[in-house]
C-alpha cells in the first residue's frame, strides 16, 4: 500500500509519535512550574485541558509569578499564541467548509505539533477530504494530548520531588527548534526568526514580559518587509 493510500488517522499517529520524547518532560515541567507559582492541582489541570497551548501557559504562569496585572497576563498569552492565527489561515482552505463542530474540534487540537505536521501534509496531499484531514489532525494528537494532560498531572503531584539534575527545562527549546527549523524556508522566514530571537534576548529585562510582545510584533514586521521587498525585486526582474 502506498503512503498516499494509507488511512490518514494512522499516518497522523505515526507522525505524532516522535513528539512523545519531548511532550512528556515539557508537560511535567509545566505542572511543576504552575504549582510552584501557586496554582493548585485543579487550576493547573484546568489550564492545561482548556488552553492546551504550552508556550502561552508558561508565559501566563510566569506573569502570574511576577504579580503582573491581569491585562498583561492576557496580552502576553495572546501574543504568544498569535501564531495560531497563522496556522488557522493556512488550514482554512482545507477545513473551512466543514461543519462547525468539526472545525471546533480541529481548533481545540490545533497546537504546534498538529499544525506543523498538518500544513506540511496537506500542501503535499491536498486531494483528501476535509473529514480525512481532520482524522490526520486527531491522529497526530492521539499520542500527544494524553501525554500533555498526564505529564502535567505528574508534575503537579510530584514535581517538588523531581531532582534538578533531570533538567526537564530542556524540553521546551528542543520542541520548538524541532518544529520551527524545518519551516524556515525563505529569507522572510529567516528574517522574522532572527528578529524575534535577537529582540527577545535584548528586551528580556522589560517588565511583565512586554519584551516578548515587542519582539513578536517586530518579527512579523521584519518578515513582511523582507517578503514585500523580495516580491518587488522579482516583479522588477520579470519586467526587465
Amino acid at each position: 500500500m502506498t503512503e498516499i493510500n494509507r488511512p490518514l488517522y494512522g499516518q497522523g499517529v505515526r507522525d505524532g509519535l516522535p513528539y512523545v520524547l519531548v511532550i512528556l518532560p515539557f508537560a511535567i515541567l509545566f505542572g511543576v512550574v504552575a504549582t510552584e507559582a501557586g496554582l493548585d492541582i485543579a487550576q493547573t489541570m484546568g489550564m492545561t485541558i482548556l488552553v492546551i497551548a504550552g508556550a502561552s501557559q508558561f508565559a501566563a504562569v510566569a506573569q502570574m509569578s511576577d504579580q503582573a496585572p491581569v491585562i498583561m497576563v492576557l496580552a502576553t498569552s495572546l501574543a504568544v499564541n498569535l501564531r495560531m492565527a497563522m496556522y488557522s489561515a493556512s488550514l482554512a482552505p482545507h477545513l473551512g467548509g466543514e461543519p462547525l463542530w468539526r472545525r471546533a474540534l480541529a481548533a481545540y487540537f490545533l497546537v504546534d505539533q498538529s499544525a506543523v505536521m498538518s500544513i506540511e501534509k496537506f500542501e503535499v496531499e491536498p486531494q483528501h477530504s476535509g473529514v480525512e484531514k481532520l482524522k490526520y489532525i486527531l491522529g497526530v494528537m492521539t499520542p500527544v494530548a494524553p501525554l500533555w494532560y498526564g505529564g502535567t498531572l505528574i508534575g503537579a503531584l510530584v514535581g517538588s520531588s523531581i531532582p534538578e539534575s533531570f533538567a526537564l527545562d530542556f524540553a521546551m527549546p528542543i520542541t520548538f527548534i524541532a518544529m520551527i527549523a524545518p519551516m524556515i524556508k525563505s529569507l522572510a522566514h529567516l528574517a522574522a526568526a532572527a528578529t524575534s530571537v535577537v529582540l527577545a534576548l535584548i528586551l528580556a529585562g522589560m517588565p511583565y514580559g512586554t519584551g516578548l510582545l515587542v519582539a513578536g510584533l517586530a518579527a512579523m514586521i521584519a518578515g513582511a518587509l523582507v517578503e514585500t521587498a523580495l516580491e518587488r525585486r522579482a516583479a522588477g526582474g520579470s519586467q526587465a
